[in-house]
């Protein structure tokens, strides 16, 4: 998986930046539970909204706490409430395997939050253009929303939520991106599924598993239920 941290220093890789982080602050903030991880873009941390007590990222290389293949995890099955992923996808040779990877050590009810680039977009259309082998981003394999989802479903998951952004033309220069960023407002009205990045939140569903919940309202139930079978023994005695 190669690292993009060079070019999200570019104009187009901060304007990327700036809308995904937005939306996946908001997405992982009220995701609770003890453990999270994020695997890839090490020297981004994606996670700072979220209040998980054990946070940390997982990479290939790079300033991360664990090293490893996303398609290689090696951590415990089930040890995980949050498994965030940006753009790891499309530049992993294994996608498959990564998302069965994260589905075993995800626990029930976990979730796994991931952004991509989405083919069906201006930023497809110069992916399409840009020669084989080309500099990054546009040498990965893009996979729409739609692929997505159908492959989290086959694996259990429950999708909950996507949310695409980026209307504004792969232009280069930081002159060119504001004079198209109308295209933001324009496009979130009117083609919002076509945007050049989305986001997906996925939980990881099982089937038989409950979760235990406060039961103040079945507690309220049986108390009332035994006030008043108390109340007819009072008045049963009162009568004889």
């Amino acid at each position: 998986m190669p690292d993009l941290s060079e070019w999200l220093k570019t104009p187009l890789g901060r304007y990327l930046m700036d809308w995904e982080r937005a939306g996946l602050e908001r997405m992982v903030a009220d995701i609770f539970g003890y453990r999270a991880v994020q695997i890839g873009l090490p020297g981004v941390d994606l996670l700072a909204a979220n209040r998980m007590p054990f946070r940390f990222r997982c990479a290939r290389v790079g300033a991360a706490a664990v090293l490893a293949h996303e398609f290689e995890l090696p951590f415990a099955t089930a040890s995980m409430d949050l498994v965030l992923m940006p753009h790891v996808l499309e530049f992993s040779a294994d996608p498959h395997r990564v998302l069965r990877e994260v589905e075993r050590v995800l626990v029930a009810e976990g979730s796994v939050v991931l952004s991509g680039l989405n083919p069906l977009s201006l930023w497809g259309l110069r992916r399409m253009a840009a020669r084989t082998g080309g500099v990054l981003p546009w040498r990965g394999h893009y996979r729409s929303v739609m692929r997505i989802k159908d492959w989290l479903t086959l694996l259990g998951f429950e999708v909950l939520e996507c949310e695409s952004g980026c209307h504004v033309p792969a232009v280069r220069s930081a002159a060119w991106l504001e004079r198209w960023r109308f295209m933001d407002r324009i496009g979130a009205r009117w083609w919002p599924v076509l945007g050049g990045a989305y986001l997906v939140h996925g939980v990881k569903r099982v089937q038989g598993v409950r979760l235990i919940t406060p039961q103040w309202r079945d507690g309220k139930a049986r108390a009332k239920r035994l006030s008043t079978v108390a109340q007819r023994n009072d008045d049963t005695r009162k009568t004889q």
